[in-house]
């Protein structure tokens, strides 16, 4: 995919209480389920040098043009990244309206050979093909398990490679079943190259399976977590950064009916082999409230992981677009840091690591906090600076003081800019 200045670029990439903007609370936690191998590796970025500076202005517009939806050349049968196979063409900002909606799918309709090329989420998977892909669900073909259940990399009869998520027994659990049909009623609503892409579904008996796109290298997570020599380089963690802000920008307000992910965390974030990312696992995700209607929120039941979850939903539980930027902002102050949003086995001042890290930032001290892991460069440190600047306001106890997540992604844009002049 081509846009101004490469802003897809791929590797270059509980207790609750009101008042209190970094909540520990372990309620209503939840395991993930990983759509990838775990294998990691990193490169270093390659972007270009000494960037021309653009006007605010420009720089909103070309922005606006990540959000349409792209286009598949051809499906792709090996097991390798294809992601370089998206291209969008450029979007005419609006910006007298904050929430610009899609009409009709029509334009998000990929072309794709597979033999389940048909609009994203009609096609319905019989336990024969399943049975095919998976080597009847062969343990050496496991990638991943979480509250969700199983999952499996399989090959469709096309030679698609993809990842197949089992359920446990959803007949006799009730929220596992409502997971898998808010799951499959969101990817049907969506696409977007920093989505994983849903090929299908199926469901019968006791069955409950979701077939969606294989996405080779691992988590986030697990990159954050890995030791000296496979270092993610501060370049490829802002472009990460800036990724997961399209995804979730495009959620908010480029869909038909805004989208609220409700689990937006390092290991729902997926890589591929170029270090782009894919926000995954949907199983949580609900239409944002009305605001046609007059609506301001959507009042309901907290769900979420501990550490990332938004400290005025747990109080009021009121869900607006604003709790997925407050999720986004413990991501900016893990892409920074390296450290998981809560570390028990660290005295008690670091163990909440947004708290300790918004504390150090704004006491002058925010390069301590620095992955030591990565170079105390000009470039990074000022860098890290600006992002700790956003994470302060996506962090705010109160919704209304955050920014939108279309504000984030900008902003994030910006300082790449910045950064790449910097670096040289």
């Amino acid at each position: 995919m081509k846009s101004p200045n490469s802003l897809f670029s791929g590797r270059r990439r509980s207790s609750s209480g009101t008042g209190s903007i970094f909540s520990s609370s372990m309620t209503h936690s939840r395991s993930t389920s990983t759509y990838s191998s775990t294998t990691t590796s990193s490169n270093k970025s390659t972007s270009g040098k000494n960037p021309v500076k653009i006007a605010a202005k420009t720089v909103a517009e070309a922005f606006v043009s990540c959000f349409t939806p792209p286009e598949t050349k051809s499906s792709n049968n090996n097991f390798g990244d294809s992601s370089d196979s998206f291209k969008a063409p450029s979007v005419a900002s609006d910006g007298r309206n904050e929430r610009r909606r899609s009409r009709g799918r029509s334009i998000y309709a990929s072309e794709n050979n597979s033999i389940h090329a048909k609009v994203a989420g009609s096609v319905k998977f019989t336990m024969e093909e399943i049975y095919k892909a998976t080597r009847n669900f062969s343990p050496s073909l496991k990638i991943g398990q979480g509250g969700f259940g199983i999952v499996y990399k399989g090959r469709l009869e096309d030679g698609t490679v993809v990842a197949i998520k089992r359920a446990k027994n959803t007949i006799h659990d009730k929220h596992l079943g409502v997971e898998f049909q808010s799951e499959v009623q969101t990817l049907e609503k969506i696409e977007h190259l920093n989505l994983v892409k849903f090929y299908g579904y199926l469901e019968r008996g006791e069955e409950r399976i979701i077939v969606v796109e294989y996405v080779p290298n691992g988590t986030l997570r697990e990159h954050l977590d890995c030791g000296p020599g496979n270092v993610l380089d501060f370049a490829s963690r802002l472009d990460i950064g800036i990724d997961v802000g399209h995804a979730i920008t495009y959620l908010h307000m480029y869909t038909d009916h805004p989208i609220i992910h409700r689990d937006i965390k390092s290991s729902n974030i997926l890589l591929t082999e170029n270090l782009r990312a894919k926000v995954a696992d949907f199983g949580f995700a609900r239409l944002a409230a009305d605001t046609e209607s007059g609506a301001t929120h959507v009042s309901t039941q907290v769900k979420g992981t501990a550490g990332y979850l938004d400290p005025e939903y747990l109080s009021t539980y009121q869900l607006t677009e604003k709790s997925d930027v407050y999720s986004f902002g413990v991501l900016l102050v893990e892409l920074v840091t390296g450290r998981r949003p809560i570390e028990p086995k660290r005295e008690i001042k670091e163990r909440i690591t947004a708290r300790w890290a918004m504390k150090k930032f704004t006491n002058g001290d925010a390069i301590l906090t620095l992955d030591p892991r990565l170079e105390r460069s000009s470039a990074n440190s000022l860098a890290m600076e600006k992002i700790y600047e956003l994470a302060l306001q996506c962090l705010a106890p109160h919704r209304h003081n955050r920014p939108t997540m279309r504000k984030c992604a900008e902003i994030l844009w910006s300082i790449r800019k910045d950064y790449r002049e910097l670096a040289g």
